[in-house]
């Protein structure tokens, strides 16, 4: 595949697009890509035309590669809407004004559409490509080159690229791996999806640096998993918390045989202390970890152990991976803090990324002068260095394990003709962790509803990030310097919509 790139015309550097779910040919690409020096771009599988355009025009991709669908998207009808021209254009022509940089668009599976070319046309092609011209390339490599970019949410209101080398994905993987006691006779289960860190380096990363099988399931469907475990003796699986819960209450729980089951993840969101006890108890997972990050350092920065209590794993994030550096900081002064004291979360070491594609002021906001990392999560340290994070600085909400910026979905809901301000915040939840819920003010004179809020997201942003809540407000609460309180936002809807009682989960 990596010799089929070079006969495409991909060189060292260029960018090359995965639009996919947790397919085979992720994998091989994953792991083809970097032995010529392309960057694979991952693209969220749950993304809509809008954001599809969006991360292909600022990755600068040159090549996309891309399935049919994924539940409710149809894949190649949202190429179509960004690119009308897709299937009257000569495969591997593309010349597209708002789209510079890409050229080829490469399906995964069978019918492949016109104006695209076929995935297993690109392994033929590497078959005139030699053992020499590939190793001339690989010799060219190094390193700390980036190799990955995965795009998250910004709080600019638009996703960014985040850098990645050779060097931060495979130790990351590796010291993941390590803190899990993996070896070449475990068998992990993988239903988080490829596009996310937690599938290409908690999945892929940890099983290649070990030698373990890796067991993909396609889509995430609980019955799925369950099976899969059974029948191919998993001895690990991860998941976020909604993940694990859809599982263990799924009717045909009891029936499946899971004792093969040792290790795993939970990561993605705070784990319920009784979905832990649960999953230890009823899935066999006595060795089961939390791991805490974020994409920016690829992602992992702490983890629990094994062997720590169960009482450490469900009341902390662990501690430092090895090689990794964490501190608690003073939000006001940047003063590092003693065990006890609540601050900013921030990291450094081989893991932190090169930085945000194009994006150098963002980049200088979050790793500082000294290569600190500065997360945004607020947590407490103990004097054993396990954390607790106990909240955010920024406006971040964590729906299920994916990361939402407000701003990305003010910034969208802005171009509605009806709308003159809005304001997004979480609101808790007792499935997901949180829920969006949209103040709007309308322009005067017109009408709205909350369906039409709605109806307007669809299709066009991911269904994740659509409001569950919205409500049409005159103001919004602010401080004297004419700042909004969301904060005051949240406490006001929590009251108005009785959701105390998921506040305390």
């Amino acid at each position: 595949m990596a010799k089929g790139l070079l006969r495409l015309g991909i060189k060292k550097g260029d960018h090359l697009a995965i639009w996919a779910n947790n397919v085979p040919e992720w994998v091989i690409l994953q792991f083809a890509t970097p032995k010529i020096g392309a960057v694979l771009v991952t693209v969220n599988t749950a993304y809509k035309s809008s954001e599809l355009e969006y991360v292909l025009k600022q990755s600068d991709s040159s090549t996309l590669f891309m399935v049919s669908s994924f539940k409710d998207t149809d894949y190649v009808k949202a190429l179509s809407n960004v690119i009308p021209e897709i299937h009257d254009t000569e495969p591997c022509k593309l010349n597209n004004a708002n789209l510079p940089f890409l050229k080829n668009v490469i399906y995964i599976g069978d019918n492949t559409p016109p104006g695209m070319l076929n995935f297993d046309s690109i392994a033929e092609m590497g078959k005139e490509v030699s053992d020499e011209e590939l190793a001339a390339v690989e010799a060219t490599l190094d390193c700390h080159d980036t190799i990955n970019m995965q795009y998250t949410s910004g709080t600019t209101g638009f996703p960014k690229g985040v850098m990645l080398t050779h060097h931060n994905l495979t130790n990351n993987g590796f010291q993941i791996g390590e803190c899990m006691k993996f070896t070449d006779k475990d068998r992990l289960c993988i239903p988080v999806p490829f596009f996310h860190c937690f599938g290409c380096v908690l999945g892929t990363m940890v099983c290649v640096t070990h030698g373990s099988a890796m067991v993909p399931v396609e889509v995430f469907e609980p019955l799925k998993v369950l099976q899969t475990i059974e029948a191919e003796k998993c001895t690990a699986v991860h998941g976020v918390p909604t993940m694990f819960i859809a599982e263990l209450e799924h009717p045909e729980f009891s029936r499946f045989n899971l004792s093969s089951l040792r290790t795993g993840i939970m990561a993605g969101s705070v784990c319920p202390t009784e979905v832990m006890k649960r999953v230890v108890k009823d899935m066999h997972m006595s060795e089961i970890t939390i791991v805490f990050g974020q994409t920016e350092s690829s992602p992992g920065i702490t983890q629990s152990r094994t062997d720590d209590p169960i009482e450490l794993r469900v009341a902390t994030v662990g501690r430092a991976l090895p090689g990794a550096e964490v501190k608690i900081i003073d939000i006001e002064t940047g003063a590092t803090l003693p065990p006890g004291k609540q601050g900013e979360l921030c990291a450094r070491g081989y893991m932190v990324m090169k930085g945000y594609y194009k994006m150098p002021e963002e980049t200088a906001r979050v790793i500082d002068s000294d290569n600190w990392l500065h997360t945004g999560d607020l947590a407490i340290m103990d004097e054993n260095g396990y954390c607790k994070i106990t909240g955010r600085i920024k406006q971040m909400i964590i729906r299920a394990g994916e990361n939402i910026y407000p701003k990305e979905i003010e910034e969208f809901l802005y171009t509605h003709p009806k709308i003159s301000d809005v304001q997004i915040y979480g609101v808790p939840d007792k499935k997901y962790g949180e829920q969006v819920m949209a103040a709007v003010i309308l322009k005067k004179g017109v009408e709205m509803t909350e369906e039409e809020v709605r109806e307007y997201c669809k299709d066009r942003i991911a269904n994740y990030k659509i409001p569950k809540y919205v409500k049409f407000v005159e103001g919004y609460p602010m401080t004297a310097s004419g700042k909004i309180q969301k904060f005051k936002l949240r406490e006001m809807t929590i009251k108005e919509l009785h959701l105390e009682d998921a506040e305390d989960m």
